[in-house]
């Protein structure tokens, strides 16, 4: 008989751990293990009993990343409204990741060989909000939608960047940020 609180308990701690990961090598990628360890608040041989391997625990935080940013994507219903309000609603739950965007901003690297599974239908979906908004008269038609997503991730990292340096709210660096975005795609 498998013991349910025992089970949430080392689900839990392993949750632990995976937040940890990303909030410390988000900041420093090469951080030692010592350092999860610690912010996730267990030894490092609870650590190691979890994730043997720095690899181990790298390919856990991609695959909690892209869960992540799969949720904000659907969160962002790409499907309803104009485009440029679809486009603005997915940056502002991209924002919310923080520490996710820090991690994949410190190695972009990191999701490229990873199964997005249905990923492909949340880049049809984007595609489709831009070209909705070309043909909606919200997004500049002379803007594709491969160059709107590299400008949504240079918004991104810029917004996080500015957050961590100049030490502005969230909420105004966002504010800040949907501005930008929102003059850069309309129409002129």
């Amino acid at each position: 008989m498998v013991d349910t609180h025992d089970t949430a308990s080392r689900a839990r701690t392993r949750q632990a751990i995976i937040d940890a990961a990303i909030a410390v090598l988000g900041k420093n990628l090469s951080a030692p293990l010592g350092d999860v360890a610690t912010a996730a608040d267990v030894g490092r041989t609870t650590l190691h009993r979890y994730y043997p391997e720095r690899s181990d625990l790298l390919h856990a935080v991609q695959a909690e990343c892209v869960v992540r940013l799969k949720r904000a994507t659907e969160r962002a219903r790409l499907d309803e409204g104009t485009g440029a309000e679809a486009l603005r609603r997915l940056c502002e739950e991209f924002f919310d990741l923080g520490d996710v965007l820090s991690v994949v901003f410190s190695d972009p690297q990191c999701l490229e060989d990873v199964d997005w599974g249905e990923q492909g239908t949340s880049q049809d979906h984007f595609k489709a909000a831009i070209e909705r908004g070309h043909r909606d008269g919200s997004i500049d038609p002379d803007l594709p939608a491969s160059w709107l997503e590299t400008v949504l991730w240079s918004q991104l990292y810029a917004a996080w960047s500015y957050v961590g340096e100049q030490g502005e709210s969230r909420h105004q660096v966002l504010r800040m940020m949907v501005r930008t975005l929102t003059g850069a795609i309309s129409p002129r």
